[in-house]
């Protein structure tokens, strides 16, 4: 049996995320484990404080670990801090993965856009949530692929080609 990997796919709200996870997921026959749904699990009102964060982060990273046992995993969180990020790799470390950092981008527009047409989807952030996570998002440094999602799905998955 191959090593499994741990793709953390990270962006701002509305950047194209959880479009690049699930491509990814799909093409790697992998688990996808969304922020969105642990959060709701966790907290069915949730108030988005650094508390619920963490909270939500520990156990993503604890139903990572779990998963990597049958194959790879992919993440789709904001991962808006660095130590979150860091926390992806131990959870890879920990299961004895290899992990891949995507960092998916979006112009401020589309973004807006994107955000605006939202109609049945489990992200509940909206503009507000987009700003302020556009304003405190530590910079992503050294990321394994960069993704530009400002294009169509074809410019998009065409990216994810030139990577393999």
């Amino acid at each position: 049996m191959s090593i499994p990997t741990l793709v953390a796919v990270c962006g701002l709200p509305g950047a194209g995320k959880t479009t690049v996870a699930e491509e990814i997921a799909d093409r790697r026959e992998a688990r996808l484990l969304r922020t969105d749904v642990v959060r709701t699990d966790l907290f069915p009102e949730p108030e988005y404080t650094d508390e619920e964060a963490e909270a939500v982060y520990a156990e993503l990273f604890e139903r990572a670990t779990a998963a990597l046992d049958d194959g790879d995993v992919v993440l789709d969180a904001t991962f808006r801090t660095a130590a979150f990020r860091e926390g992806a790799r131990a959870a890879a470390a920990e299961a004895g993965a290899e992990f891949t950092l995507v960092a998916v981008e979006c112009d401020d527009e589309t973004v807006r856009r994107r955000i605006r047409a939202r109609t049945d989807d489990e992200s509940d952030a909206d503009i507000a949530v987009y700003e302020l996570f556009r304003d405190t998002y530590e910079p992503v440094t050294n990321p394994d692929l960069v993704v530009d999602n400002s294009g169509t799905l074809a410019e998009t998955f065409a990216q994810l080609d030139e990577a393999g």
